[in-house]
């Protein structure tokens, strides 16, 4: 059987990890930092953004920024130890995450990926990123982010 990698099968997992975390559903899309800020009311600084690169050797790595800021390319593939990363094309994404592009949460994915944080995600509480479908996002506090996915903790945005 395939698996759904939505919302519900999100939330599923985070149960099982034991994670406390808000979701929130709305009419409209949710797929831009201005657009998630919005609704929910928010700074973009406490939006975070769940990105997938592809290093140089074919190997997934996601970056997590807050959303006011951009990753820095040169400095997330020396933290991969790669010569250089690219944007994960949207086929990609779905491939090695299981959500389509706008929809991808920073934990829960279809197969385990290299994650690295940038360290001014870890500034607040909670921040809120995609809740896996691109009218859903979920709030989640940074430390479970980083436990769940045994991430590396980095300066990668700009």
């Amino acid at each position: 059987m395939l698996h759904t990698f939505n919302s519900e099968s999100l939330k599923s997992f985070l149960e099982t990890a034991c994670v406390s975390v808000r979701f929130f559903r709305f009419t409209e899309h949710t797929m831009t930092v201005d657009a998630a800020a919005r609704q929910v009311g928010v700074s973009h600084d406490r939006i975070i953004k769940s990105i997938l690169f592809i290093c140089d050797d074919g190997s997934p790595v996601l970056a997590i920024v807050p959303g006011d800021r951009r990753v820095d390319e040169k400095k997330l593939a020396m933290v991969c130890g790669a010569r250089r990363v690219r944007r994960a094309t949207a086929g990609e994404v779905k491939e090695f995450t299981g959500y389509e592009v706008g929809a991808v949460p920073p934990v829960g994915h279809k197969m385990r990926i290299k994650t690295v944080i940038d360290r001014r995600v870890l500034g607040f509480d909670k921040v809120i990123g995609g809740g896996g479908e691109i009218n859903v996002l979920m709030e989640i506090s940074p430390a479970d982010i980083k436990r769940i996915n045994n991430a590396l903790i980095e300066d990668i945005s700009k």
